[in-house]
């Protein structure tokens, strides 16, 4: 079997297990020893690319599959992955891994709550590995449907709100999805879905033009696309830690990674004429994400917020349409992805013992649970792009590959852009200041304890990724970097 159906299948084999479960410890048995299977393939098929590249492979996509599933429309089951597909599986592998520990204690129906999370993850590992378009789809499609009953079901505050604009919004963009995915297909007069055999073929501009905005638009609304991106904030306050972690981690990243490689890549002559559209709307994202975390009181919304700017700045770099642009992109889809699933894990584990989110209610936690409030001070310093750490190489590389473009207006976008990064450390370093230092004023508090082993294993792992990818990026983005290329070099600027 082709290493890439594991991902698929392993989860599969989980639900399984969990379905025949008949106490907690054999949910999060199931649980823990799934989730660390996949850990430990992602690793090893992250090894194997670099030793196959650094081989000689030539190929766009490597551990190629494919089975024909419906032969009328050509549509398979086709698999095969780049670098910037194996950077995703294994962002999403640790991500799982660490949400399970995260979901440790969850309570009421685990077993069920935990069947919803390995179905949503089964939909993201099998868009991350699909080669053709309707099965891509698919599987977006299966990574979505989850979220309403795991915001509605076990979600806090709004959640039956938050649930269901979250699930209309995103079914809405995947109408759009859909009506481009099929005219991609019918306006190359192709004889396959395969999205690297589509790339050859010639979409007539007319046609491209009308389907690049609506394919952009149904994958930017998962990428919080301004002004679609209204059921972002609402959706990661609602969730539950682990479905927030898993929900700003890795599931807003469908979104960057379904724009770069199905609308910018299948549609170049598309891209050049709406580019600069769908650029001041990502520079809106980035900015207005960041002023409206300034002005919010619960800890989630800030975040949210905060993701709202991050991932606005992800659509900002592939529209920007440089190598290094590109690639500080899928760089800062790792790091957003990592750094926001280390925040909103802090942030349960604090609310679980609080029973707050509001900062105006929170002070002094330094003293009181010294562990969470380091984790929370290095998540916020990887947010606010500290050298050493993830979020400094993602952002670095991202504005110097905007700056590259000549044009004035790309470097006043670009410059604009930039702002963020002031605004950032404004919330970041207020929110810090805010609930870890001082006298801790309510007595309840100094009743409460620190992280115990399973919230400080979730929280010790997402940390070392942080610094990983901040102190060694060199191997993962010369990794995204050269699968970067093909598809830049496609675009027309």
């Amino acid at each position: 079997m082709n290493i890439l159906s594991l991902f698929v299948l392993i989860p599969l084999l989980m639900l399984l297990g969990l379905w025949l479960a008949r106490n907690l410890n054999q949910v999060r048995g199931v649980m823990v020893a799934g989730s660390s299977a996949l850990l430990l393939m992602a690793v090893y098929l992250t090894i194997s690319y670099i030793s196959l590249r650094n081989g000689g492979a030539e190929g766009e996509m490597l551990f190629v599959d494919e089975v024909t599933w419906f032969a009328p429309l050509n549509i398979c089951y086709s698999v095969g992955v780049d670098g910037i597909s194996v950077a995703m599986l294994l962002l999403s592998a640790i991500i799982v891994f660490t949400g399970t520990f995260a979901s440790w204690k969850l309570k009421p129906l685990t077993k069920e709550y935990f069947m919803w999370f390995t179905l949503l993850s089964i939909g993201v590992f099998g868009f991350f590995i699909s080669t053709d378009l309707f099965t891509m789809f698919m599987f977006y499609e299966v990574a979505l449907i989850p979220m309403y009953l795991l915001i509605g079901v076990w979600g806090s505050g709004k959640k039956e709100y938050s649930a269901m604009k979250l699930t209309l919004m995103l079914m809405g963009g995947s109408t759009f999805l859909l009506i481009g995915i099929l005219g991609i297909y019918y306006g190359a007069g192709a004889t396959t879905m395969n999205v690297v055999e589509l790339a050859k073929l010639h979409i007539p501009e007319w046609m491209q033009n009308i389907f690049f905005p609506l394919v952009f638009v149904g994958f930017g609304v998962l990428g919080a696309l301004f002004p679609f991106h209204t059921w972002s904030p609402d959706g990661h306050a609602s969730a539950p830690t682990a479905v927030s972690m898993l929900h700003a981690g890795v599931l807003m990243k469908l979104g960057g990674y379904g724009c770069f490689r199905i609308a910018l890549y299948l549609m170049p002559e598309g891209a050049s004429v709406w580019g600069d559209l769908f650029l001041v709307l990502t520079t809106i994202s980035v900015v207005y994400g960041a002023f409206s975390a300034i002005v919010q009181t619960d800890l989630k919304y800030i975040n949210a917020y905060s993701s709202v700017s991050h991932c606005g700045l992800v659509l900002f770099a592939i529209l920007m349409m440089t190598r290094v642009s590109s690639t500080g992109a899928i760089l800062q889809m790792l790091s957003h992805g990592l750094m926001t699933a280390l925040f909103f894990a802090l942030i349960g584990m604090i609310y679980g013992r609080t029973h707050t989110r509001d900062i105006r209610q929170l002070n002094g936690l330094m003293r009181i649970m010294p562990f969470l409030s380091v984790g929370y001070i290095i998540a916020g310093l990887a947010n606010l792009g500290l050298p050493g750490l993830s979020g400094f190489i993602a952002e670095m590389t991202i504005f110097t590959g905007s700056f590259q473009n000549p044009d004035i207006f790309h470097r006043v976008c670009t410059i604009i852009a930039t702002m963020s990064i002031v605004i950032t450390a404004v919330y970041i370093l207020r929110v810090v200041g805010k609930i870890l230092y001082g006298t801790c004023t309510n007595p309840e508090h100094l009743k409460l304890t620190d992280a115990t082993w399973d919230e400080r294993l979730s929280v010790i792992c997402l940390i070392v990724a942080v610094a990983g990818l901040g102190l060694a990026p060199f191997w993962v983005s010369d990794m995204i970097s050269n699968s970067v290329a093909p598809i830049v070099s496609h675009l027309i600027h």
